[in-house]
This record gives C-alpha cells, structure tokens and sequence, in this order.
C-alpha cells in the first residue's frame, strides 16, 4: 500500500504542491489528472524519490520513500517510473534494452520474459533492431516494456502514450493496463488523455492550484464532476444556468453539461444559432452561441452555420448533476 501523508514540494521558492494526502491499495489503478503545470510529473518524481519533499512524508507498505537527502541512487527494488525522457541504450537491441535488469543466470526464464513483454508492446519483429533506428513511438514502447521487466510491485507512468501514434495507442493501452491487473501490479499514471483514465483506472486525483481537489472513482468522477475544471479533462463541457434547460429550477444554480449529452431537436429547447462546425469523423462538434454565451455540442448530421437549432438534455442527467450539487 502507498500512503502520501501531507505531502508539500517546493522548487527553489516557487510551491509545486501543498499538503497532498491519499492512499492507493495493492493493485489499484490511479489517474493523476489536471492542467499542464500542476504538479503531476512531480508528485511522480517524489514518490520514486527523485526529489525530497518540503513537507510530509511518503510510505510504501509503512516504509519511508527517501529522497536525494538520504540516498545517493534514487528508487527503490519494488518501483518503477517511466519518465518522459526514456533512458535507452540506443546501440543495443530492442531485446537486450527490454533484458538489461533480468538475470543472465537463468537464460531461460530470460528469453521468455523478453518475448513476453515484446508481445505485449506489439514489437516481436523488431527484437534484433537497434534502438537508435526507432520511432520516438517504439522507443517509448520500448521503455515501458523495460520497466515491467522484474514486475514492479509498484508503477509510475508519466504520459506513457505521449510519442505512440493513434493506430498503435489503442491496441498497447489495452495489453498494457491489463496486464497490470492480472499481476496485481499498483500504478499511478499521469496523463492528459481521458482515454487513458476512463475504460482502465479506478480512481482519479485531479490536482489544482497545488493542491489534491479531487479523489474519486472514475466513473463517479466523471459523471458527477464537482466543477467545470474536473469535466474539461474529460472533453468539451459547458456550464449554464439551471434555468436555461429547466424553467422552474432554481435561478441561482449552474449545471454542467458534456456537449454529447445535448441532444438536437427543431422545435424546443434552447435556442442556439450554430456557428462553428468541427468534423470529428463520427459526429460534428458544433460551436453555437445561445442567449447565455457560448456552448459546445455534438450532432450526428453537420449543421449549416447560421442554422438555428434547439438543444435539449435529458431529465435524468440533469437531476443527476442537481443532486451532486452542494
């Protein structure tokens, strides 16, 4: 178990993160979300002791996690981090890179480990090529795969998809994050993408203004965000006044809405003149203006700019969000 207790950070003057405090059990999944800036990939670098907390301290199973302070070689023997700078060796193999920690005494279980792992990140034709003539993607997949090599009881991804392209991002999340699962293997990953944290993790810390201001399971997370700022990490969103879509609420409360939770119609609803049309392959994100400002939503059909439509949301979602509202 990972417990961070009160945890504060500091880079010369500047505060990074305050008073953070939270605890992830064995096998569970973490998402450490929030705008660029915000201290993800520094909380990352505290708990693998690559830098020594201001305040607070850091437990993994009730031992200290020591920082640059106490110990000249940063981590420990049951983590792992992968950072945005992949430390390859760049004139050895994808095989050798992916086999440097494992023991060469058992050449056996060696062999099967490499192949292993070179299965899951989809580069078994690529064993014996150099990594210096990789792709900034496979270098990354190349990366990821040498940190599971000893099967880490405890992982710290660092936008572990940032370099892969689309085509290949799909397929490795998967292999990746259930193989994780099925080893019972710990991890927090810091990401940007909401399609890292929704099909895969099981809670999410969103970080602001250098603080922890949410910590909770996804899924609820997601459906109920406590604010605008949570429901942007997940996509376009938009807050309006409960009025607008419900006559007879109450005229001081706001609501939160995804555009795909707006629903189109020509008669009813609210008023919107469409002004911006995005295709986005399967639907069309449109941006319209209404009598409250600017709102975002989704249409199956493209709509004509300067078209005049009505948007509705459903009666469930919207006493979904009242509820949720303090």
């Amino acid at each position: 178990m990972l417990r961070v207790d009160n945890l504060s950070f500091a880079y010369q003057t500047a505060d990074v993160l305050e008073e953070l405090s939270f605890v992830v059990d064995k096998g569970e999944h973490i998402a450490v979300m929030g705008e660029s800036g915000c201290g993800k990939s520094t909380l990352l670098k505290l708990i693998y002791g690559l830098l020594t907390p201001s305040r607070g301290q850091i437990l993994w199973n009730d031992e200290m996690v020591r920082g640059p302070l106490y110990k000249l070689v940063p981590g420990e023997s049951y983590m792992k981090y992968l950072s945005q700078e992949f430390d390859l060796m760049p004139y050895t193999t994808v095989a050798e890179n992916i086999s440097q920690y494992l023991s060469v005494f058992y050449p056996k279980q060696l062999k099967e480990r490499t192949h292993e792992l070179l299965e899951m990140i989809e580069m078994t034709k690529d064993a014996q090529t150099k990594v210096k003539n990789l792709s900034g993607g496979q270098q990354q997949k190349v990366a990821l795969a040498r940190v599971l090599a000893q099967k880490p009881d405890l992982l710290l991804l660092d936008e572990p998809f940032s370099h892969i392209d689309n085509f290949r991002k799909n397929s490795l999340r998967r292999n990746l994050f259930q193989y994780l699962k099925d080893e019972k293997i710990t991890c927090l990953t810091a990401t940007h993408d909401h399609q890292d944290v929704l099909p895969f993790t099981d809670r999410i810390l969103v970080l602001k203004d250098k603080a922890l201001v949410v910590d909770g399971g996804t899924k609820k997370v997601y459906e109920s965000p406590s604010n605008f700022y949570v429901a942007s990490l997940f996509g376009e969103a938009n807050t309006l006044p409960i009025t607008l879509l419900k006559p007879y609420g109450d005229a001081k409360r706001d609501i939160i809405v995804y555009a795909h939770e707006f629903k189109v119609a020509n008669s009813s609803g609210l008023k919107t003149k469409v002004k911006k049309v995005y295709p986005m392959g399967g639907y069309f994100l449109m941006e319209g203006d209404t009598e409250n400002g600017r709102v975002f939503f989704h249409s199956e059909k493209e709509l004509k700019i300067g078209s005049k439509v009505y948007l509705n949301v459903s009666i469930e979602t919207i006493n979904k969000r009242l509820r949720e509202l303090p």
